[in-house]
């Protein structure tokens, strides 16, 4: 038995007990239910007595594995981890048909422990389809549609501005940078506060991302499997994940307590301005359910920073490794916006180069490998097969992001693949399709991250190079671009050079700063 499936059966009795009385029930439940396809189940890899494929369910690179299985298997490939069905969809085109197409049926989530004793069950990503779910959407749709996101560009250019400074003054704290951008960003567009980089939000937020990041780490905690066991005391043998949910539970709460009460307050003292928050409490007034409106303004918060991260993250290393789409793109750049300012959102469709590369980013390394799981409401049918009530549902966004028949060649940057006569070849599978996620599910700021990566990035790339590390002798050492392990994957620490382009670049980065300094005392925005 592989080592790393151990630690399922190294529990004392106790615990072994209640291991038996869950299987009993889940077991129980399967004879009982009534299929009404008398269809055959999705291939999948044989199932042993009791534990099912256990064994196959991996704790490590499930994207790797998922997509050999359903390169074994076919399109939809199915496992049974104790009784728990699952499905996972091995292309883009599965996860339209059933996650889009369908989405009236696969837009629930399976009950989560770890949300529950981490307190994070508010989360709009973990809470299930039904009133509360819609009331949070809603919520955050309404501020964060194709539309809505328009009033956001000031804030966006101005964080943006203050990133090229510190970038300027320290480049080697890119991704901590970075950090602070995207937590300033949102925390002015949902609750209207500014934030300072020793902020408490902001060491509050980064421990509730990570709590996030951990707590949700498929084949980390048994208790996911076995949801009985969130009632063992702490202390009990086999309860570690009762003690780290603990560990993570008051930041988690105060992530999504205290901002709010912050903006709530400057309301009241009458020093709010608009935001987010500042809609949701007219409406709470006149209202509104305050829980669900607290509960929008926090998904916001948590859901857009460490995304966004990651793929810049994802971009330095390939402007590190790759100079001539560097070069290309800063080609486009001086062309079209010219050496006097930065580049905005009015500029995108005159940058089709700069659009390709962020494209690329996006699809290059996946920020959120699987997905998050969906959950089937009914018995369904597809491909000739049944797919069980109540069974989690997997898109593998990494594999479709390789997928070589969207995209040749795919462990290689290549911004090229989306245009065609020097525009953007809308025959080309957008990653945005895929990255975002699928059907009702789909990330509801894909429209603001889309904006606010396009600022960010296209403002580096006018004004600072990027460039590989070098040894010794002065030659290149390629970026080693390795992802870290979680439901949001980063890159793991790397160095690249960054220097402005040239000495015009330098000064155009800090008479921005200095323009924005002025404007800030007089109280003008930008």
């Amino acid at each position: 038995m592989p080592p790393e499936y151990l630690t399922y059966f190294n529990f004392p009795a106790p615990v072994l007990v209640l291991f038996a009385f869950a299987l009993a029930v889940l077991l129980w439940r399967r004879q009982v239910s009534c299929s009404r396809l008398n269809l055959p189940l999705p291939p999948g890899p044989r199932r042993l007595p009791i534990i099912g494929n256990l064994l196959d369910v991996p704790t490590q690179d499930l994207e790797v594995h998922f997509r050999d299985m359903n390169e074994q298997y076919g399109d939809v490939a199915y496992l049974d981890a104790f009784g728990q069905p699952m499905i996972i969809l091995g292309t883009h085109e599965a996860a339209i048909e059933l996650l889009d197409k369908r989405a009236s049926n696969y837009s629930d989530r399976k009950f989560s422990s770890m949300a529950e004793l981490t307190g994070l069950s508010w989360l709009l990503g973990t809470v299930p389809y039904g009133d509360r779910w819609r009331g949070i959407r809603r919520n955050f749709h309404q501020h964060m549609n194709a539309k809505a996101v328009t009033q956001y560009s000031s804030i966006q250019e101005r964080d943006v501005k203050a990133f090229l400074v510190r970038l300027l003054d320290d480049p080697k704290e890119f991704s901590v940078h970075g950090r602070s951008l995207f937590t300033s960003i949102i925390m002015r567009v949902v609750y209207g506060l500014d934030l300072t980089p020793d902020d408490d939000y902001m060491h509050t937020g980064e421990k509730a991302i990570t709590a996030f990041n951990l707590a949700f780490l498929p084949g980390k905690y048994l208790v996911e499997t076995f949801p009985i066991m969130r009632f063992i005391p702490k202390w009990f043998p086999g309860a570690k994940f009762k003690r780290d949910a603990a560990g993570w539970r008051d930041a988690v709460l105060r992530m999504r307590n205290e901002p709010w009460e912050g903006a709530v307050k400057a309301i009241r003292e009458g020093q709010g301005v608009h935001s987010m928050v500042s809609d949701l409490k007219d409406r709470v007034n006149a209202g509104a359910d305050e829980e669900i409106a607290k509960d929008s303004a926090a998904s916001v918060y948590l859901g857009a920073s460490d995304t966004t991260l990651s793929t810049m993250q994802t971009f330095f290393a390939a402007m590190a490794n790759y100079p001539e789409v560097q070069k290309r793109a800063q080609t486009e750049l001086d062309t079209v916006v010219g050496p006097h300012r930065l580049p905005t959102f009015d500029d995108e469709k005159l940058l089709p180069y700069v659009c390709a590369l962020i494209k690329e980013c996006l699809r290059w390394k996946s920020v959120i490998p699987t997905g998050v799981a969906h959950l089937s409401m009914e018995e369904d049918e597809y491909q000739g097969y049944r797919i069980p009530k109540g069974s989690i549902v997997v898109s593998n966004i990494w594999a479709y992001s390789r997928d070589p028949r969207h995209y040749t060649d795919p462990e290689e940057f290549r911004p090229e693949r989306f245009l065609k006569d020097g525009q953007l070849d809308h025959s080309v599978l957008d990653p945005g399709m895929i990255a975002f996620g699928y059907g009702r599910r789909i990330c509801p700021g894909k429209h603001f991250a889309e904006r606010t990566l396009f600022t960010l990035l296209s403002s580096i790339l006018h004004t600072f190079w990027v460039s590989a590390p070098t040894d010794e002798n002065g030659n290149a050492v390629p970026v080693n671009m390795k992802m870290t392990l979680g439901v949001i994957s980063y890159a793991e620490p790397f160095e690249c050079n960054i220097v402005p382009r040239s000495a015009a670049s330098e000064t155009l980065i800090r008479t921005l700063r200095d323009e924005q300094k002025i404007a800030e005392d007089v109280g003008v925005e930008l």
